[in-house]
């Protein structure tokens, strides 16, 4: 299956790359490019496209007010948002998850990195490395701020215990082979509670999963070291 993209960035070179790169690959097209937030929201309830590769400073509506509208749209429930940037910092890893971002890269990775990137995101996974779910998730997603805004604990009633339990561990950064160890089951056994856990609380992916488990309360946000 063709993995169909659509391309948000205000330069108009970056754009024309980006769709040289992966119009080369037989598994992915360009389907339509955006040069703002606001563009890239009606392309992507027009191309219904399956990953939008969004940048996030642009002008008029930014790659996160866009991310945000994209993810909050049930129409657009299977399009997945690659957060690509050239401002690395935690804050704007953050917010991109808040919004609904299933990934985050940096426009200084490898043409390999981007396009591999493209295929774990539309396969539903999120693009986050253990140690940035650690560092991110609590230093930022578990804030007092969102607290107020966390979704009920009976939430997580409908998954087993088990199924809460990978959940945590996800939560905290660990892979599906680390789980799998601690849990002494096959990574496999992992994955499955993993997708039944996002089937039965409606989450598009991994990333949102692991807000989730924050926001509900499931795991609870250890201060980074060094923090007052």
């Amino acid at each position: 299956m063709t993995i169909r993209v659509l391309l948000a960035d205000d330069q108009a070179l970056l754009r024309a790359t980006f769709r040289i790169l992966i119009d080369s690959c037989a598994d992915m097209e360009v389907v339509a490019e955006a040069a703002d937030g606001a563009e890239a929201v009606d392309l992507a309830r027009t191309h219904r496209p399956d990953l939008v590769l969004m940048d996030i400073r642009m002008p008029g509506t930014d790659g996160l007010a866009a991310t945000s509208a994209i993810c909050a749209d049930p129409e657009l429930a299977a399009v997945r948002v690659l957060i690509l940037t050239t401002f690395e910092i935690d804050e704007y890893v953050a917010q991109a998850l808040r919004a609904g971002a299933s990934g985050f890269l940096g426009k200084d990775v490898t043409a390999d990195v981007l396009l591999d990137g493209i295929r774990t995101v539309a396969a539903g996974e999120s693009l986050l490395s253990p140690t940035a779910t650690r560092t991110l998730i609590t230093r930022f997603l578990a804030s007092p701020a969102e607290s107020a805004q966390s979704a009920a604990p009976e939430g997580l009633a409908a998954l087993t215990a088990r199924e809460r339990e990978v959940m945590a561990w996800v939560a905290e950064g660990h892979s599906n082979e680390e789980i799998a160890e601690k849990l002494f089951v096959s990574p496999l056994t992992v994955r499955t509670h993993v997708h039944r856990a996002m089937t039965k609380l409606g989450a598009r992916d991994r990333a949102q999963l692991v807000v989730m488990a924050y926001q509900s309360g499931l795991v609870r946000a250890v201060p980074p070291a060094g923090d007052a």
